[in-house]
This record gives C-alpha cells, structure tokens and sequence, in this order.
C-alpha cells in the first residue's frame, strides 16, 4: 500500500439539520448519502453529502455541552469545524503531530475504520483528522463516514461537480500554512500576498488574509455546472448571496464555473 494523504471531507455544524438537509440538497443539487448513528455518543447528528467524490458533513448538537456546541458558540456560528484527511496510517500521522506539540483529542475505532482526531486549539483554524477506512485505496470503494458502501449512489453531478479547495483564513496567514503544513507533512508554498497554499490530493489547501482578528476554515471552493440556479435557489431561500459566494451554513460557499 502506497503512502498517500487526501483532503476528503469537511465537517461544518448547525444548529437547524432538518433545515439544512433540505436547503443543502436543494441549493446545490447533490444528494443526501448517509447519517451516521455512531455520532450519537458525542451528543450529535449527522448528514453527509458526496461533492464529487469528497464530502461535506454536518454535525448539529442534540445535548448540551458537546464540542460541537461549542465551537458554535465560540464561532458565533462562523468557519468550519473539521478537515478530515484520508491516508495510508493515521497513527503515525497522529504521532508526527503529536511530536510538533499537536494533542490528540480523541481517537475513533469501527469495524474496517481508523480515525485519529487531533485537538483544534493545537491545530488552530479548525480540528485535523487523519483516518482510514479498509479498502479506500479506491475512491469509489468503502468509505467508512458515509456508512462503508453504496454511498456512490448518492453522487449528483449535473448542478455542483466537486469540491475543490477550502479557505483558511487568519490574520497570519503565512504563519498557519507553515503550521498546517508541517502537520500535514505536505509543502507550504507562499503566494507573495502574506498568504499560500498546500497542494493535497482530492482538495486543495488555502491560506488568506481574513478580515478579523479568528482564524477560520472560511470558504469552500465548489466546482459547479449551474452557478446562476445555485445562486437564485440561496437567494429564494434567504442565504446571502454575493459575487464572492453564498453565505451556508457558517462558511462561503465560493462557486467556480
């Protein structure tokens, strides 16, 4: 098995999931896959959605006190919570990080499934995780966040195609890409604005300038068929809708034809 690392998944919170399931897949056009029940004991639910061959996950707290609340509530709902990385061995990544003074918050065990979460504080932005599931080596094979098989029927292609590249951004920007860089083991290159971006399988990384003094997991980056029909739908919906993306569920959806 060859050594490889994909950003594959994005995890964003609400409070509303209902609501969400249903903006997201009539916004964007792609299809609810899975909702996950292991995700109960952390106090939460679920929904996942295939962008292509990546996901985005929402999690919403249904008990007081999780994480997940949280971050809510110290993010005043904004930026993402979690970018999970696919890869040949999580815990000698989890090691590596663990190394360069990164904690591990928590580690998660299913059947044919390996994930090492590594603490947001340390990774700061938003939380690392770095996991496996048995037989991933092909992107259309199991995958455990989205229930191990048939997820690929849920893939919907004709209005959104992928999801491309996240935004992180910090009022020190070039100093978060060195940290996620050497986190990641994948290079930093700087792009002679403060800021850069790492070259990851499957998503790309980015590190901008933001406006205020957090840094967030800001927008993410949607290869898409039909941005004006995405656009009109947000706005029939009441998101915010602007040229630099629409405003969805705490992030920018930025929408490249």
């Amino acid at each position: 098995m060859s050594d490889y690392l994909r950003l594959r998944q994005i995890c964003l919170v609400a409070n509303d999931l209902p609501r969400v399931i249903a903006d997201m897949q009539a916004i964007f056009g792609i299809k609810l896959a899975y909702q996950d029940p292991h995700v109960r004991r952390y106090g939460l639910e679920n929904a996942l959605f295939p962008f292509g061959l990546a996901f985005i996950e929402v999690v919403s707290p249904v008990e007081a006190d999780t994480a997940a609340g949280r971050f809510l509530e110290r993010s005043g709902g904004i930026g993402g919570y979690m970018a999970i990385f696919n890869c040949s061995d999580p815990d000698r990544r989890g090691r590596h990080a663990n190394g360069l003074g990164v904690r591990t918050a928590h580690t998660i065990d299913h059947a044919g499934f390996h994930a090492v979460q590594l603490h947001p504080r340390d990774c700061r932005a938003a939380m690392i995780e770095f996991d496996r599931t048995e037989g991933e080596d092909d992107l259309r094979g199991p995958y455990g966040p989205a229930g191990g098989i048939g997820w690929t029927k849920a893939i919907k292609t004709d209005v959104t195609r992928r999801l491309a590249e996240i935004v992180v951004e910090s009022p020190d920007p070039a100093g978060i890409g060195w940290h996620w860089s050497a986190i990641i083991e994948k290079p930093f290159v700087p792009d002679g604005e403060g800021g850069g971006r790492i070259a990851v399988d499957m998503t790309a990384v980015r590190f901008a300038r933001g406006k205020g003094p957090r840094e967030t997991l800001r927008t993410l980056t949607i290869e898409v068929a039909d941005r004006r029909g995405i656009e009109q739908r947000a706005a029939q919906r009441g998101y915010p809708v602007a040229e630099t993306g629409v405003e969805f569920c705490g992030v920018r959806f930025a929408l490249k034809s």
